[in-house]
């Protein structure tokens, strides 16, 4: 029972950290709908209600002393924090909103996406993944996926999120035709989307790799794909 308190506390803290993190005004940019790019700071999963009530939001600013703006799923292309980039998708039965988003974890010839399950509706909308469908196409710069806007790739934050549920992982050209992937195609979709990195291939097919593990591989396909480039 100790061992189970401990786990849970690691868990709670594990929690706040990722809150906290979401929560930050981080580095980025994003494209809107007519293709044009914006930097400035961006904030996942912001407080509040959100500005079209079935939809995902962002929030930006200029700098630092500027005025916060709410940006919502169709108010975007596409966007990037810090390092991550992310597309929206349509729901398609994952997600109580009408539009949501999800990260593109690799962006690849067949490329893989991320997006957190969710449990409950809140105050807001929640989120529960399984088999989503897209909003036409990306803007295809800025190592985006397909989509036509933002991305998601925390569970934590506002609008009136539920529970996590964890991460689930779908593979797609975008995310029109993105599907979740599953523990019995786990090997073939996967070496399909790595089929760039012989290497990574290896190892999914060894077995070394899982759906439990997913972001253990991609950092392990990232590094591979790093070695190629000059210094």
């Amino acid at each position: 029972m100790k061992m189970k308190k401990i786990f849970a506390l690691m868990a709670c803290l594990l929690l706040v950290f990722v809150s906290a993190k979401a929560q930050k005004w981080q580095q980025g940019y994003f494209y809107d709908i007519r293709g044009n790019k914006v930097t400035g700071l961006i904030r996942l999963y912001p407080s509040g209600r959100n500005p079209i009530k079935d939809e995902a939001f962002i929030e930006y600013k200029e700098s630092d002393k500027a005025t916060a703006i709410k940006l919502s799923a169709s108010d975007l292309h596409s966007f990037v924090v810090a390092k991550d980039s992310f597309a929206v998708a349509a729901n398609g039965g994952w997600s109580n909103y009408e539009l949501d988003f999800v990260r593109v974890a690799l962006n690849t010839p067949l490329r893989l996406y991320q997006a957190q399950g969710y449990g409950g509706t809140g105050g807001g909308s929640g989120s529960g993944l399984s088999v989503g469908t897209g909003v036409g196409t990306g803007i295809g710069t800025g190592g985006f996926g397909g989509g036509i806007g933002g991305g998601i790739s925390i569970p934590i934050g506002g609008g009136g999120r539920g529970g996590s549920r964890g991460s689930i992982y779908f593979y797609g050209t975008n995310t029109a035709n993105m599907k979740p992937i599953s523990s019995q195609e786990f090997i073939d979709v996967m070496s399909e989307v790595m089929a760039d990195e012989p290497d990574a291939v290896e190892q999914i097919k060894l077995g070394k790799y899982n759906l439990g593990n997913m972001e253990k591989l991609i950092a392990f396909f990232n590094k591979l794909a790093s070695s190629h480039k000059p210094e």
